[in-house]
């Protein structure tokens, strides 16, 4: 039982990880970051394995290469993971509701 704990709170310490480095992020055409703007919908940590799902704000998005390119780079980086899964998705499709209260009021919304 100590054991199944104790990799639990490695998991979870390795997701907080993760998601730390996304925060540094930022969409190159708005000044938040990709995690507050509400781009990453699901973070999944199994053994050495990151799964990342996430959206871009549009399907034209000029960055919908370079975006989930610098996800799986800067998740890699992170000890502990030896492999990062970035898969992109337009269900459900990204609206300003996705967006952090943070983030909202850096962009003037609220």
């Amino acid at each position: 039982m100590e054991k199944k704990l104790a990799q639990k709170n490695n998991i979870m310490d390795l997701k907080e990880k993760i998601i730390a480095e996304i925060r540094k992020i930022y969409d190159p055409e708005i000044p938040v970051n990709i995690y507050e703007l509400g781009l990453i919908y699901d973070v999944k940590v199994k053994d050495d394995t990151a799964k990342i799902i996430m959206t871009l704000t549009t399907p034209n998005c000029p960055e919908a290469q370079t975006i989930p390119e610098k996800v799986a780079d800067v998740v890699s980086l992170v000890s502990g993971v030896n492999e990062v899964k970035v898969k992109i998705t337009w269900e459900p499709p990204w609206t300003q509701d996705n967006m952090t209260e943070a983030a909202k009021l850096e962009l003037g919304l609220i």
